[in-house]
C-alpha cells in the first residue's frame, strides 16, 4: 500500500477525458498529406501534450515545412473541427470515475494544453464544466507542458499540496509535467501514446477503470 493520501484529482483533457487524439490524428494525416508528408509516431510524440502553438512549431521544425505557425494553426483548427462533428466520445470509464471521485468528496480539476474556449466547448457538450472545481488551460500558464507550471497552479486552485494530487495523463510530456510538479502522476496511455516514455509515472494504468486508480481515491 502506498502511504500517499490523495486529496484531489486532476485530469488532462485530450486523450484522457475524450477521444480527441483520434481526431487529431486524422486531421494531422490530412494536413500533412497535402504537403507530401506522413504523420509519424515520432512526430506525434513530440507534439502530444504541448500547447497548440508549441506543437505546431515542433511540426514545422521537424518536417521543415514552409508554412508559418499562424497559417498551419488556422488550417489545423478548421480541419479538426470539421472532423470532430459526430465523432466526439468520452473515454471508457470517464463518467464512472467522476462519480467515484464525487462520492469520495474530493475536489477535481482539468489541466489541458488546449485553449479555454475549446475546453469549455467540449465539456459543455456533456454538461461537465460545472462538475470541476478548477479548469486550467493554455492561457493560464506562461510555460506549457512538460514544464510543471500548470500542475502547480492546479494544486493551488484545488487547495492541496501537489504531492497529494493525483494526476491522470496520457502523454510523456504530461506525465513529466505532473512529476516535475511533485504530483502523484499516473499514465493512462491510449493507442497513440503507448510507446511514450512513462518512466516518471507512479504506474501505468489500464484505462480510467483501472482498480489501482479507484483504490487511490477510495483510500
Amino acid at each position: 500500500m502506498n502511504p500517499i493520501r490523495i486529496k484531489a484529482v486532476c485530469f488532462d483533457f485530450d486523450g484522457i477525458m475524450f477521444n480527441t487524439e483520434d481526431v487529431f490524428e486524422e486531421a494531422g494525416t490530412e494536413l500533412l498529406a497535402k504537403r507530401g508528408h506522413e504523420l509519424t509516431m515520432e512526430v506525434r510524440r513530440g507534439m502530444t501534450g504541448r500547447r497548440e502553438e508549441e506543437a505546431i512549431a515542433h511540426l514545422i521544425e521537424q518536417l521543415e515545412l514552409s508554412d508559418t505557425i499562424a497559417e498551419l494553426r488556422k488550417e489545423a483548427r478548421e480541419t479538426f473541427l470539421r472532423l470532430l462533428e459526430g465523432r466526439l466520445a468520452p473515454m471508457p470509464g470517464l463518467f464512472e470515475l467522476l462519480e467515484l471521485i464525487e462520492g469520495s468528496g474530493l475536489p477535481k480539476g482539468v489541466a489541458t494544453s488546449s485553449d479555454r474556449a475549446y475546453l469549455r466547448n467540449l465539456l459543455g457538450r456533456y454538461e461537465l464544466a460545472s462538475r470541476f472545481n478548477s479548469l486550467m488551460a493554455a492561457e493560464d500558464v506562461d510555460r506549457g507542458k512538460p514544464h510543471p507550471e500548470i500542475y502547480l497552479k492546479s494544486a493551488a486552485a484545488l487547495k492541496v499540496d501537489p504531492a497529494e494530487m493525483l494526476v491522470l495523463e496520457d502523454s510523456e510530456n504530461g506525465v513529466n509535467a505532473a512529476s516535475a510538479a511533485g504530483a502523484y502522476a499516473v499514465a493512462v496511455p491510449n493507442r497513440h501514446t503507448r510507446e511514450h516514455d512513462f518512466s516518471r509515472a507512479h504506474f501505468i494504468a489500464d484505462g480510467l477503470g483501472d482498480r489501482r486508480i479507484a483504490d487511490l481515491i477510495d483510500r
